[in-house]
C-alpha cells in the first residue's frame, strides 16, 4: 500500500449515548448525520492514509461507513461513558491500528460534534503543526464579546466578585488576547500522544481558527446555532 507522505491518520471518536441531544451523532444537520461532517472534510484532505471512527454503537459504525470512514471494530463500553477522556479512545483506536506505532506518524482527532471545520481548515492547521514541530496542537478560537477578563462570581447575597479584580477597570483592547478550545482539529505526533496520555502534552501549541466553524454541539441551543450558521456558509 502507497502511504501518503506525512503518514497520518484521523480517529473521529464518536460514542452512542448523547444525554443532553439522544442520538446526536445521528441526528439530521443540514439533511444529514452530524458524524458524516467531520468524515466529509477529513476524507476531502487527501492527507489521511486511513479515517477511522472510534464507536461503541453499530447504528453510527454502519453510518460512519457509509461517508467513506473505517470502523475497524467497535469500543468497549469503558471507554464510552461520561467520564473518560475523549482523548483515551482515540489512543485506544490508536494502538488497535498500529500496535507498534510504526505506520502512521501524526494523528488527527476530529470531533463529530464540530460539523462547521471544512478540509481547509484541517489541511491549515496541519501545514501550521508540520511548521511549528510541536509534539501537539489543539484548535482554538478567541473568546468574542463574552470577555472572561470581566467574569464574575455571585454569592448567595447576590454580590458579585470579580475574578480579575486587577483587569475590571481595563479597555478591552488593552487586555491579553484570550483563546478557547475547541474539539475541531486536534493534531499530535502519535508518538507524543501515547507517551503522554493527552494532547495537552509539554509545549503543545494552538491554532485558531473562526469562532464560526468552531462551534463544539452540546446543548440544543448549539444545535440551533449550528443550524443557521450551516445555513449561513451555503452548506
Amino acid at each position: 500500500m502507497t502511504m501518503k507522505p506525512h503518514r497520518n491518520i484521523a480517529i473521529i471518536p464518536c460514542r452512542g449515548g448523547s444525554k443532553r441531544i439522544p442520538g446526536k451523532n445521528v441526528k439530521a444537520l443540514g439533511g444529514k448525520p452530524l458524524i458524516a461532517y467531520a468524515i466529509e472534510a477529513a476524507v476531502q484532505t487527501s492527507i489521511f492514509e486511513a479515517v477511522i471512527v472510534s464507536t461503541d454503537s453499530a447504528e453510527i459504525a454502519d453510518i460512519a461507513r457509509a461517508y467513506g470512514a473505517n470502523v475497524p471494530f467497535l469500543r468497549g463500553e469503558d471507554l464510552a461513558d461520561d467520564i473518560t477522556p475523549v482523548s483515551a479512545a482515540t489512543i485506544d483506536a490508536l494502538e488497535r491500528v498500529d500496535p507498534t506505532r510504526t505506520i502512521y506518524r501524526n494523528v488527527a482527532q476530529l470531533m463529530a460534534n464540530c460539523p462547521l471545520r471544512n478540509a481547509g481548515d484541517i489541511l491549515e492547521s496541519f501545514q501550521q503543526f508540520v511548521a511549528s514541530g510541536a509534539g501537539s496542537q489543539i484548535s482554538v478560537t478567541e473568546y468574542g464579546w463574552l470577555n472572561p477578563w470581566w467574569a464574575l462570581t455571585c454569592d448567595e447575597r447576590n454580590i458579585l466578585h470579580p475574578v480579575f479584580q486587577e483587569k475590571m477597570g481595563a479597555r478591552s483592547q488593552d487586555l491579553p488576547r484570550l483563546l478557547c478550545p475547541t474539539g475541531a482539529i486536534w493534531w499530535a505526533k502519535t508518538s507524543t500522544l501515547v507517551a503522554h496520555g493527552t494532547f495537552y502534552a509539554p509545549n503543545y501549541t494552538g491554532w485558531c481558527m473562526p469562532w464560526e466553524r468552531a462551534v463544539d454541539i452540546d446543548t440544543e441551543e448549539d444545535w440551533e446555532m449550528a443550524e443557521m450558521l450551516l445555513g449561513m456558509q451555503g452548506k
